[in-house]
C-alpha cells in the first residue's frame, strides 16, 4: 500500500501569536501518529509572517521525543544556510533520540529572500553552487564514514554515532534535485504544492531514468501535496476559503498569517481575484474524504510515486486534526 506521510509547516494564523503554531505542532503530529501516518516532516523558512517554522531540527527533537512509531524528519533543511558537519551532529543527536526513525530531507532553496539568505550565511550563493559536494560530505558523517581522500576534514567524525542513521532525502521542485536524488542513488521528494504540480511528471520521469544504485538500490520517490478534507461539500467549502484568500496575497507576494474563514468573508474581492480563485480551486484537492482519496489515487497512478506526504493548512487546528483523520480513514477502506 502507498503510505501516507505529512508535511508540517506551522503556519502561523490570525488571532494566535506564532509560537502557538509550534506547540500546535507537536500536538498534531502525536494525533497523525495515532491515525498511522508514515513519516512526519518539518519544514524550515525563515523571515515570513506566514509560516513559524524556521528549526526542524530543533522542533524534530521535541516530536521525536514525545512519539513512540512514526518516523520524524525535515523537509527540508536548506543546506547551503549551514555546515554539512554541524546539520551531521544535529541529525545524529536526533537520532540518538529517536534510533531509526529520523529522515533528514535536504533543499538547495533559500526558504527566504535573498538577504535572509544572506544573513543565515553570508557565503550562500557560493555554498548552493557546492551543494552536492554537500551533501557527499554530509552523508559520510552521518554514516560515520571518512570523507574523500585528501578533503581537509577527513578524520573529523559527527558525533555522536550509533548503530542507526538518519535516512537522506533529496527534495526539490525542479529537475535540479530530481538529478542529485538520482546521481547519488538517493529518495526523491517532488514539491507538488509549490508548483502546483508543474514539472512534477517531467522531474519524477527524469529522477527514475537517471538512478544510479546508492544509498538505494532502486529508485523511491514521494510528492508532498496540499489537500484537506472535511465532512461535508460546504464545510470544505468554508475552511477552504481561508487558503483560497491567502492565496491572493501570495500570488502578490505578501506572505501573511492564515485568516480565518469569518476573516475571509468579510474581503471582497475583484473580478480578477475571484478569477485566480477559481484557477486555483481547479488545481486545488479538497472536499468530502471520499473526493479527496479519489484525486490522491489518481495523483499516484499518474505520477507514479510510492509515498504521499500531505500538507494541509487550515485555521482551526481541530478541523485541521479531523482532516488527517478523514483522509487516513478513507485512504484505509
Amino acid at each position: 500500500m502507498i503510505r501516507l506521510s505529512v508535511l508540517d509547516q506551522s503556519t502561523a494564523l490570525t488571532g494566535r501569536t506564532p509560537d502557538c503554531s509550534i506547540r500546535e505542532s507537536i500536538a498534531l503530529a502525536q494525533h497523525c501518529e495515532a491515525e498511522g501516518y508514515h513519516r512526519y516532516w518539518l519544514a524550515e523558512h525563515h523571515n515570513t509572517d506566514s509560516i513559524a517554522g524556521s528549526a526542524p531540527e530543533v522542533l524534530g527533537a521535541a516530536i521525536a521525543a514525545t512519539t513512540s512509531r512514526i518516523r520524524v524528519g525535515s523537509a527540508g533543511v536548506m543546506l547551503p544556510h549551514y555546515s554539512a558537519l554541524k546539520v551531521a551532529e544535529q541529525f545524529r543527536v536526533l537520532d540518538a533520540i529517536a534510533p531509526g526513525r529520523i529522515d533528514l530531507g535536504l533543499g538547495r532553496a533559500p526558504g527566504s529572500d535573498g538577504r535572509t539568505a544572506y544573513a543565515l550565511n553570508p557565503n550562500a550563493g557560493k555554498a548552493a553552487d557546492n551543494f552536492p559536494a554537500q551533501v557527499r560530505d554530509l552523508m559520510d558523517w552521518l554514516a560515520g564514514r571518512k570523507l574523500v581522500d585528501k578533503h581537509p576534514f577527513r578524520d573529523i567524525v559527527a558525533v555522536p554515532q550509533g548503530p542507526t542513521c538518519p535516512d537522506v532525502w533529496m527534495l526539490g521542485s525542479s529537475d535540479y534535485g530530481a538529478q542529485l536524488a538520482a546521481y547519488f542513488g538517493l529518495p526523491y521528494c517532488f514539491a507538488h504544492f509549490i508548483t502546483q504540480g508543474e514539472g512534477a511528471k517531467q522531474a519524477l520521469d527524469l529522477y527514475r531514468q537517471e538512478f544510479q544504485p546508492g544509498v538505494l538500490a532502486k529508485p523511491h520517490s514521494s510528492v508532498t501535496l496540499w489537500a484537506m478534507a472535511a465532512g461535508s461539500e460546504a464545510e470544505a467549502e468554508r475552511l477552504f476559503s481561508s487558503r483560497a484568500v491567502w492565496w491572493l496575497g501570495r500570488e502578490r507576494g505578501i506572505f501573511a498569517p492564515l485568516p480565518s474563514p469569518e476573516e475571509a468573508a468579510t474581503r471582497a474581492l475583484s473580478e480578477h481575484e475571484h478569477a485566480v480563485i477559481a484557477r486555483y480551486k481547479q488545481r486545488a484537492i479538497y472536499g468530502t474524504p471520499d473526493v479527496v482519496v479519489a484525486k490522491l489515487r489518481a495523483l499516484v497512478s499518474d505520477l507514479g510515486v510510492d509515498e504521499l506526504a500531505i500538507l494541509t493548512t487550515v485555521h482551526d487546528p481541530e478541523a485541521r486534526k479531523r482532516s488527517y483523520s478523514l483522509i487516513m480513514r478513507e485512504w484505509q477502506n
